[in-house]
């Protein structure tokens, strides 16, 4: 396997995480999740791990994706990490439904 790190090995490992939660959420409604611990204290891992292969991806590759809302992603990710009892799972549910999704679409088309 080619572990070269580079633009295209975390917009891969980004893009399995986001498949993953579009998968696991398809058919969750935002009562499912606050109740899942399990499910929710995932979807807030691999939202975490976005943000962190996305940090490390160049400079020039994030100007050229000008239209992917990078630093919206990093700000999600500090607000999971730094203040994890106050965030806001209504946020947290219309991203995984509406913004991750809109995500995907967009670095699928690259």
């Amino acid at each position: 396997m080619d572990n070269v790190k580079n633009d295209n090995y975390y917009i891969q490992k980004i893009l399995i995480d986001l498949e993953f939660i579009v998968t696991h959420m398809k058919d969750i409604d935002k009562e499912e999740l606050s109740v899942n611990e399990i499910l929710l204290d995932s979807m807030l891992f691999r939202m975490i791990q976005l943000s962190e292969s996305a940090r490390k991806l160049t400079d020039k590759y994030k100007q050229q994706q000008s239209n992917i809302p990078w630093s919206a992603l990093y700000g999600l990710r500090n607000r999971i990490v730094h203040d994890y009892g106050n965030v806001d799972l209504n946020i947290i549910y219309d991203t995984l439904k509406n913004d991750i999704p809109a995500l995907l679409e967009l670095l699928s088309q690259q």
